[in-house]
């Protein structure tokens, strides 16, 4: 096969898989639609459609296309004479068939049906307020995650080749170094701001119209530069963004949460995670593996910087505020600019990690990552990790769990298979606090928020971040970004800055 020619199908395959990965997307989107003698079905379907995309990653055909391209073992990224981005498939499409093509169909497929039982499960779980009902498909889930583990292979830690699966090139120990440092961090900050007058933030906690909330977060997506021709957004129980084609990115948030709040900032972050996709898929990345993002905390970067870094600024309410206020003004009778942003950036530690701010939130992280390597490694039994939890948020939070519903059953990921997903949130704080340091050298932020016209902070973000798409691995694009590597510091001195 020549050069030229393996170019063209592995194109051809790659552009393929992408298709099949968005037709899963479409099933998962509608799995909440489906009624309930079709959930098994729907199981099924995605089972087949995860086999079939397994079965053609890891091919002959997959594993011809590439050796002819020069990738090996040995220098799986020596292809400097191809273009940029056909070099960029060959690493991302060879990292899978090394990796993936250690599971077997089979495997995938039971894996695949499995999660789909898991996820209605927890959803009926949740609802019910009944860890009792999800303990069974969860245990099942933890053996299979320790069979992957095991399938994929590891060095030093059994939590190593999962972490890489959503974070290529980190290590468990690094995370460990770097949430070490976090910890400590957080503490030390939470400790300071003990003892001040307590922010009121009751007017937060109000019955307020649903279509009017609708009204307002549209105008924010339009402000963030959210397509509306090429995005839509729903509701769901627990807010997520999916990628059903190039041109279908959809997003998701809730209305049932106490604070209103939560339905504002859930719709920014997931608005934040939908601009990361559009400008994925655009240009010459469009329908191919390119079209994703370096790793996970890359993207909780951009959804936590618009959540945060702007969102929560002073210039953004400077801006949006009399809005929102006139659109509930019984609610906010009396509640001037300057309470109201007080009481958007209140520090107090709360069960809800969705809900969490911005100080207390990356402990929720640092406690999920500890479980999941205890459950992993059998140091913690799926029968005891509510009351595991239950202690380990009144450590880290000084917090008393009282139901599951706000413990153990309030996230989603783990009935998706997602063991080694979690500190990607934390690390996209880590990111996206690094990334602002040097957009701020470029662009300033708050003078740009306080218009309401955020369009040179997108269109960075889209040249720099976006458009590269997984171009480059996500330590290189970093250092390709800001001139150093994942350092700590610059999300603490972030939150110093802002809460001290």
């Amino acid at each position: 096969m020549t050069k030229d020619a393996a170019i063209r199908e592995l194109d051809a395959l790659d552009r393929e898989l992408v298709l099949l990965s968005h037709i899963s997307s479409t099933l998962v989107w509608d799995q909440d639609a489906t009624p309930p003698a079709a959930k098994s079905g729907r199981g099924e379907q995605l089972g087949y459609l995860d086999a079939l995309i397994h079965n053609k990653a890891t091919s002959g055909e997959m594993e011809e296309i590439l050796s002819a391209l020069g990738a090996s073992a040995d220098a799986p990224e020596g292809f400097d004479e191809l273009p940029e981005h056909t070099r960029a498939v060959v690493r991302q499409r060879y990292r899978a068939l090394l990796k993936e093509g250690k599971l077997s169909s089979d495997f995938v497929h039971n894996f695949s049906v499995l999660t789909a039982r898991a996820h209605e499960v927890w959803t009926e779980a949740r609802a019910c307020d009944d860890f009792s009902l999800y303990e069974p498909v969860l245990r099942d889930l933890v053996v299979f995650i320790r069979e992957k583990a095991d399938r994929y292979g590891y060095e030093d830690d059994p939590y190593d080749p999962l972490l890489d699966s959503f974070e290529p090139g980190m290590k468990t120990g690094e995370v460990a170094t770097l949430f070490g440092e976090m910890k400590k961090d957080l503490s030390q900050l939470l400790e300071r701001m003990r003892g001040r007058e307590p922010v009121e933030d009751s007017f937060l906690y109000q019955s307020y119209g649903k279509e009017s909330l609708k009204e307002f977060n549209a105008d924010v997506l339009k402000a963030m530069g959210f397509d509306s021709d090429r995005g839509i957004v729903g509701e769901s129980t627990h807010p997520y963004t999916i990628t059903l084609g190039s041109d279908d990115i959809r997003i998701t948030t809730r209305y049932t949460e106490k604070s209103v709040l939560s339905p504002i900032y859930s719709i920014i972050h997931e608005g934040g995670h939908a601009l990361y996709e559009m400008g994925m898929s655009s240009k010459g990345n469009r329908g191919t593996v390119v079209a994703n993002a370096p790793s996970l905390s890359f993207h909780e970067s951009q959804s936590r910087f618009w959540e945060n870094i702007i969102g929560r600024s002073f210039a953004f309410w400077e801006h949006f505020y009399p809005k929102f206020s006139s659109l509930f003004p019984s609610q906010l009778s009396g509640v001037s600019l300057e309470q109201f942003y007080r009481a958007v950036n209140k520090v107090s530690p709360t069960a809800i990690r969705v809900d969490a701010d911005e100080v207390t939130y990356s402990l929720h992280i640092i406690l999920r990552f500890s479980l999941e390597r205890k459950l992993l490694t059998g140091e913690l039994e799926v029968r005891d990790l509510p009351q595991a939890w239950r202690e380990g948020m009144k450590e880290l939070l000084g917090i008393d769990i009282t139901n599951d519903r706000e413990g153990v059953l309030q996230d989603i990921h783990w009935s998706m298979g997602e063991f080694g997903y979690f500190p990607t949130y934390a690390l996209g704080n880590l990111v996206g606090a690094q990334i602002t340091n040097t957009l701020n050298s470029k662009i300033d932020i708050e003078d740009v928020v306080r218009t309401g016209d955020f369009e040179p902070i997108h269109t960075y973000l889209r040249e720099h971040v976006y458009e590269k798409g997984a171009l480059y691995d996500p330590k290189p694009l970093l250092h390709q970004l800001t001139g150093e590597d994942l350092k700590a510091h610059y999300f603490s001195d972030y939150l110093r800055q802002k809460y001290l």
